[in-house]
């Protein structure tokens, strides 16, 4: 399709196998995967034969269960109160006009560059300066702060996309502030709101690296069990649920993509 429409970066020999290679290098891997955990023999690497098996095995492991149940709790507590801030701060970034905005708005974002690990182990040592002993709080407090960002620029997107002469009206009309935000910006902000969250949401499931470092005992989350697993050999009922997995971050993201781009 590029080609046809005379994009000028597929006339360099060369661009297209490049591509190619990128592309069989990031998804093969997943689909190698996928296909692997449907093998009958335990050896993840030898195929013998299909079946469901393990995906029942994996279902019926109760650690595995407590496991996403933690997940869950932390996933769901997370995206509550990260979307509740995100909303607040694009709220005050794109109504309000103050000295220092840009920092500001880069502040919000930090998180999205300082690596990964950085984050951990500062996040680790201010729970144990501070003395909070660690466990699935912690968990859920290093979590909120770091998915706000990923709630904050779908929700400002969404809110810079928006016509304010329709609050100007409202506010003509003699509605308050509150009148006007429940009546108004949020049934047009909504789409930004579950998308943002939803994408959130998504995040902090998949986390590992800071839930590794801040998690106590009994705070064994789903990426944190799958590290363990694999620390003793990969088997087709790891495959299993990091399938699952996929197919759940496949879902919530695509979900976040399609309600981003509603206009209604």
């Amino acid at each position: 399709m590029l080609k046809r429409r005379g994009n000028p970066l597929w006339r360099f020999p060369g661009v297209a196998p490049t591509a190619a290679f990128v592309f069989a290098y990031l998804y093969l891997p997943i689909f190698i995967l996928i296909a692997f955990s449907f093998n009958e023999n335990r050896l993840a690497t030898i195929w013998t034969g299909f079946t469901f098996d393990w995906y029942s095995v994996a279902l019926n492991n109760s650690d595995m269960i407590r496991a996403a149940r933690n997940s869950l709790i932390v996933a769901s507590s997370a995206t509550f109160i990260a979307t509740l801030a995100a909303i607040m701060a694009a709220l005050c970034m794109t109504r309000e006009r103050f000295r220092r905005q840009q920092a500001v708005n880069a502040v919000i974002a930090l998180p999205l560059i300082v690596p990964e690990i950085v984050t951990a182990v500062a996040t680790l040592l201010f729970f144990v300066i501070i003395g909070i002993r660690l466990g699935l709080l912690t968990v859920i407090i290093a979590h909120t702060v770091f998915c706000i960002p990923f709630a904050y620029l779908p929700i400002r997107a969404r809110l810079q996309g928006m016509d304010p002469r329709l609050e100007e009206a409202a506010s003509d009309l003699y509605a308050d502030p509150w009148r006007t935000f429940r009546r108004i910006t949020l049934p047009l902000l909504w789409p930004g709101i579950l998308s943002g969250a939803m994408l959130a949401f998504i995040i902090s499931l998949d986390t590992f690296v800071i839930t590794y470092f801040v998690a106590g005992a009994g705070a064994t989350t789903l990426p944190v069990y799958i590290f363990g697993m694999i620390r003793i050999g990969i088997t087709p009922e790891v495959n299993a649920v990091s399938a699952l997995m996929l197919l759940i971050s496949i879902t919530f993201v695509t979900l976040s993509f399609l309600v981003g781009r509603m206009r209604r």
